[in-house]
């Protein structure tokens, strides 16, 4: 059986939370541990072989999905929709199955699969299927703690249904059921609602949310079809809210935010804004630094690096100067696709045909390091990850490992 028989309740989540993950060679959610798409690993191959980097191991039959894989406490997991469920795998590092749950009922209308990808902290998984279920796992056992709902909230599932990871932060996992409680604080441990803000009060989209600190304070920044919003980590009081990509077909990627600027980029012709966060009285405000249409980030998401931001822009390559909205350069490599950063790397997957490339990245240019091709059919939306010396891809109903490390 698929389903984990014995329900814990969160007390059996309680021994875990104590503890402290995201280690240099984890990878624990979405984007990685600071969720910015940027892995800590060094020691890393600044070049591919002609037939590309070794193959470790595959995870086939994981079920149909969107979703990356999340490394951390010394696993990888990964989620599929299968015969009708959506399930949760775990495997050891070396593609071993440890253990598999069933979290939910698959989403089953438009594009069927998983969405969200699970997030580690502490030794406790968090969830989120397309349908709206929350819920916090053992992710030693596959134990279920606590869950709840996006709609108890008010939240109305979008057309694609929920596609946000989990966002925690400090003692809060964040989530965004949209409408009059825009964004919601849980309790980690528990799961019991810990405050709810009406951000911009708009619908929720297929992004996730974002946690920076700004002189000083903690705050929290999402995205939804009116726009973009920050709120105060503490008690969720807006902050600040920006009608960029309000009613669009819909709005993916997660924002980013350095030196004291998040940026927020969005496909369907929207293109990126820039805003530049300031001071006001006890809070903050944000004004627009530049924006351009030239930086239309469908699904594969943006990392910044040193003062400039690369990311996909329909089926090209860009870079543009964080500080002055100037674009360095535009290339050509995998196609539209999603990507990650890694040792001075730029690691590419393309949404089409499972092509993944190296790059080799500067505001001068890019350079192709390298390509390897994986098989699976259909658009691929899950992310690459680098996470001790390997790199996930996961594709279609198959998760890949490959050794991306040097000798």
């Amino acid at each position: 059986m698929l389903h984990v028989l014995r329900i814990l309740g969160a007390v059996a989540l309680a021994p875990l939370l104590s503890r402290v993950e995201g280690a240099p060679a984890d990878w624990p959610g979405w984007r990685g541990a600071a969720r910015d798409g940027k892995s800590s690993d060094t020691g890393l191959l600044k070049e591919w072989p002609a037939e590309g980097p070794k193959l470790l191991w595959k995870a086939e039959s994981i079920g149909k999905g969107f979703s990356s894989a999340a490394v951390a406490g010394g696993a990888v997991y990964i989620t599929g929709d299968l015969d009708g469920k959506l399930v949760l795998f775990a495997f050891a590092l070396d593609g071993k199955p440890l253990w598999k749950v069933e979290h939910d009922k698959a989403w089953t209308a438009s594009h069927p699969g998983a969405r969200a990808t699970p997030v580690i902290d502490g030794g406790v998984l968090y969830l989120i299927s397309g349908n709206g279920v929350i819920g916090a796992y053992n992710a030693k056992t596959g134990d279920r703690g606590w869950t709840r709902t996006m709609k108890e909230f008010g939240g109305g599932t979008p057309g694609w249904g929920y596609a946000e990871s989990v966002l925690i932060y400090k003692n809060l996992a964040v989530v965004t059921p949209g409408g009059k409680n825009c964004i919601v604080a849980l309790n980690k441990k528990t799961g019991a609602t810990l405050w709810t803000s009406k951000g911009n009060e708009g619908g929720a989209q297929y992004g996730s949310c974002l946690a920076f600190e700004f002189g000083g304070q903690p705050y929290i920044v999402a995205g939804t079809n009116a726009g973009i919003v920050c709120v105060s980590a503490k008690d969720g009081r807006v902050q600040w809210s920006n009608p960029w990509s309000a009613r669009n077909t819909a709005n993916c990627p997660t924002p980013a935010y350095a030196d004291g600027r998040v940026f927020w980029a969005n496909g369907y012709g929207k293109g990126g804004i820039c805003l530049e966060l300031k001071k006001a009285g006890a809070g903050i405000t944000a004004m627009e630094a530049w924006s351009t249409r030239e930086f239309d980030c469908h699904h594969g998401g943006y990392i910044i690096e040193k003062g400039h931001i690369y990311g996909n822009h329909g089926g090209s390559w860009v870079c543009f100067d964080l500080a002055t909205g100037a674009k360095k350069w535009q290339e050509r490599s995998v196609g539209k696709g999603s990507l990650c950063f890694a040792d001075g790397m730029l690691f590419l997957f393309g949404e089409n045909g499972g092509q993944a490339a190296l790059a080799a990245i500067s505001p001068e240019g890019m350079r192709t390091k390298g390509a390897v091709s994986v098989a699976g059919s259909g658009p691929s939306w899950a992310h690459p990850v680098v996470a001790g010396g390997r790199l996930y891809l996961r594709y279609d109903t198959t998760l890949y490992c490959f050794d991306v490390k040097t000798a």
